[in-house]
This record gives structure tokens, C-alpha cells and sequence, in this order.
């Protein structure tokens, strides 16, 4: 048996309990056999011991809602550009993506979405790295002629919602529902209407749960809110101005918010580009809006999954998580609750086993990030370290992939 220690100047185990300080790993076979308190008699074999003492240890990072074949890119031609490309001209784009999440710690994400599979085509590859777990909903569904083009399909002729996903049902292993327009970014407040009635979203639920999958749902304002969680959904993604009976429904089914807040401080950073779009005004009471509602959804006990809606104007894959985690101490989280949302809810919403907690029994996969937990989330930018099975990790780092450099038109790098 392979046994390794390692000494942790503090660990955060993704539960929401506090940072246990000073504790030492017992890591045997890739997986932690033990967490105790370490003592100078420990009796460790010092070939096999790992001082960490100066770092912080925390479970692998969740994003929970992105656009891996969309690049946060505040030009407006690469952003144009980006939405007619092919899916060999989006490789190099969701390589540089990948790359971007390993190296700020972000190991699981669920992709809410594209027009062309990229993101399920790209995991069927034989570029797909090996670190990353990619959960995708392949093409979203939405009403004809209303938002979500750009990311999915429509029904066609008289077919009825759920006709039209037997007929075709995808490869996803989730379904992804769009029931509102966007925010609108001139109007504080102004709502859309839903896009499918609760019939036919439960339906949908129904459907989707005949083959093993769930459904997120993208959805702003009360009653697309209301009509999705009525339904049965399984998350609710974004949720501006749900207001407070939907969270409280919410709480009560065990439906997941993914609030992706991080959107509407983009816009903010990035008023100068999006003048002839936005009010600033708006964007800021918007956020603030949002921010309230996630210090509503903490004291009703609503589970909360970080996600950042990667992709969108200004939000960047990798760094954003780190932006939203922010966001969230701002609402009131504590960081320990924060690395919660960010890992062993993150985890449990993608339906992953093993994963989003430092706990006995469990993967030694984890973070190291120098300093103490008062420099997080912003040391997560610049990780020590990252561990998988008990060993160091530095995938990306010493052997990027091979095409990672190449950009649609040199322009999506750009932020």
C-alpha cells in the first residue's frame, strides 16, 4: 500500500465547518485515510511526509453553470464571430477554457449549453484532458421565437415540448430549459414572460427523468421562477428577481439556485464597452438585487451552487469563480460556507460521488493555496498546488495541450 502524510497548515473540507488548523493527511492508495491533529511525535516516515505547513487545503473547485465554447471576450466582432464558428475552428477556444479552469482549481463544471454540442463533441474527443470532469446539457430548449437561440434549438411545427425532445432527446446527460428572456439592462426589475406553461415543463421533467437526467432551468423574474420549481426542476439558473416565495419553495423542494452573479458585475467592469446597452444604474441595483437574494436564499436554508455563466461578456472561464466567490462573502456567506457552494454543493448538484469534500474515505484530490484562509478566495488565482489521488498535479502547466495558443481570430483572448 502506498501511504504518504501530508501536513496541512489549515484545511477547509468543503462542508461548511470551520478550518481545522494544523492537521496532517494520512493518504493511503490515493484516497485520505485519516485527518488528526499533528503533534511533533507524529511518527511519520519523513520520506513519505509532505511539509504544507505554510498552505492552505481545500476541496477541488465546482462551476456549476458555463459556456466552454464561448470566450468572455469583450470585442464585439470575436463575440459576433464566436457564434456562427464551427466546432473545428472552437477547439483551440475550449482548450485555452479547460486550461484556464485546471490552473485556477476549478476540476468539475457543468456546461449549461451550445448551439452545436461543442462541448460533448469536444469530451468525446481525443483531446479531452484527463483532471476535468465535464458534465454538458448539449442543445437547450426554447420557446419559438424567444431567447436561447444561440444556445440550443426550438420545437418544430405543431410539435409540443415534450414530443420534440423524445424525437430528440440529445446525448446530454442533463436537459437545460430556457423560460425567460435576459435582464433587461435599461428597465431595473422588468420581467419576461415564461416561455412554457407548467404543464409542459412538467412534462419535460417527467421525460427527462425516464432517462436518468435533470433539468436546469434558466429562468428570470417570479413567474418563470415559480412555474420551473413547481414543475420539479432540478435547478434553477440565474433567478434574478425571483423574490422571496420562490426561494422559500425552493428551500423546501431541495431545487438548487445557481444565482451566477459574477453576470451583472461584468457588465458593471465593462460599461464602457456596452454604453449604448446598459444603464449603469440599473446594472448596479440589479447586482445588489441579486446579492440580496442570496443573503435571503442563505437564511431560508436554499441549496446554493456557485456558478458563473463562463462565457458571457467579460466573465472568464476559471478566474470569474474566484470573482463570484467574492460576491457571495459580500451577500453575507462566510468563506466557509462560500468554499461550500463553490465545492461539496457544486459536487452534488453535477451528481458527483466523491468529490467536493476533504473528508476520510474520500479522494485525496485537493487544492494548496499558500497562506492562510484570510487570503482566500483571492490566492486561488495563483494556486501552489494542485493534488490529484495524493500526488502533485501540474497537467497544464509543464505540458499545456498542444493547441491551446490558437484563438477564433486572436481575438478571444482578449478581456
Amino acid at each position: 500500500m502506498d501511504t504518504r502524510y501530508i501536513l496541512a497548515g489549515s484545511l477547509l473540507d468543503g462542508t461548511g465547518r470551520p478550518a481545522q488548523k494544523h492537521v496532517c493527511l494520512t493518504i493511503a492508495d490515493g484516497r485520505i485515510a485519516a485527518i488528526e491533529k499533528y503533534t511533533q511525535d507524529f511518527g511519520a516516515d519523513p520520506s513519505h511526509f509532505t511539509d504544507l505547513s505554510h498552505c492552505t487545503l481545500l476541496p477541488p473547485l465546482v462551476d456549476g453553470h458555463i459556456h466552454l465554447s464561448m470566450s468572455g471576450t469583450i470585442d464585439k466582432g470575436a463575440r459576433e464571430h464566436q457564434l456562427t464558428a464551427g466546432f473545428k475552428e472552437l477547439c483551440p477556444v475550449i482548450a485555452r477554457h479547460l486550461r484556464d479552469l485546471f490552473n485556477h482549481g476549478v476540476l468539475a463544471i457543468r456546461d449549461a449549453g451550445d448551439r452545436g454540442d461543442f462541448a460533448l463533441r469536444y469530451r468525446e474527443s481525443e483531446e479531452m484532458p484527463e483532471g476535468i470532469v465535464l458534465k454538458a446539457a448539449g442543445r437547450a430548449w426554447h420557446g419559438p421565437g424567444r431567447y436561447g437561440s444561440l444556445i440550443g434549438r426550438t420545437m418544430k411545427g405543431a410539435e409540443s415540448l415534450v414530443e420534440a425532445f423524445s424525437n430528440d432527446a440529445g446525448r446530454g446527460e442533463i436537459v437545460k430549459l430556457v423560460n425567460s428572456g435576459l435582464n433587461s439592462l435599461l428597465s431595473y426589475g422588468k420581467e419576461t414572460k415564461p416561455q412554457f406553461t407548467l404543464e409542459e415543463i412538467a412534462g419535460l421533467v417527467r421525460a427527462a427523468a425516464k432517462l436518468g437526467r435533470k433539468v436546469m432551468v434558466h429562468a428570470n423574474g417570479r413567474e418563470p421562477v415559480r412555474l420551473a420549481v413547481e414543475a420539479g426542476c432540478h435547478s434553477i439558473e440565474h433567478g434574478f428577481f425571483m423574490a422571496r416565495d420562490n426561494l422559500a419553495l425552493m428551500a423546501d423542494k431541495g431545487i438548487f439556485w445557481v444565482p451566477t452573479a459574477i453576470t451583472m458585475k461584468a457588465y458593471a467592469n465593462n460599461l464602457h464597452y456596452t454604453r449604448s446597452q446598459a444603464d449603469a444604474r440599473v446594472v448596479e441595483r440589479t447586482l445588489n438585487h441579486q446579492l440580496g437574494q442570496l443573503a435571503t436564499a442563505r437564511e431560508l436554508g436554499v441549496q446554493v451552487a456557485l456558478g458563473t455563466d463562463a462565457g458571457s461578456l467579460g466573465v472568464l472561464h476559471g478566474e470569474s469563480v474566484v470573482e463570484e466567490m467574492k460576491l457571495f462573502m459580500r451577500a453575507g456567506y462566510s468563506l466557509e460556507e462560500t468554499i461550500q457552494c463553490a465545492t461539496g454543493n457544486g459536487a452534488r448538484l453535477l451528481g458527483l460521488e466523491g468529490v467536493g469534500q476533504l473528508i476520510e474515505g474520500e479522494a485525496a484530490t485537493f487544492l494548496v493555496a499558500r497562506g492562510t484562509p484570510a487570503q482566500l478566495p483571492r490566492k486561488l488565482s495563483y494556486l501552489e498546488d494542485i493534488y490529484i489521488a495524493g500526488k502533485p498535479s501540474t497537467l497544464y502547466r509543464k505540458n499545456p495541450v498542444k493547441h491551446v495558443t490558437k484563438n477564433i481570430k486572436d481575438k478571444s483572448r482578449q478581456n
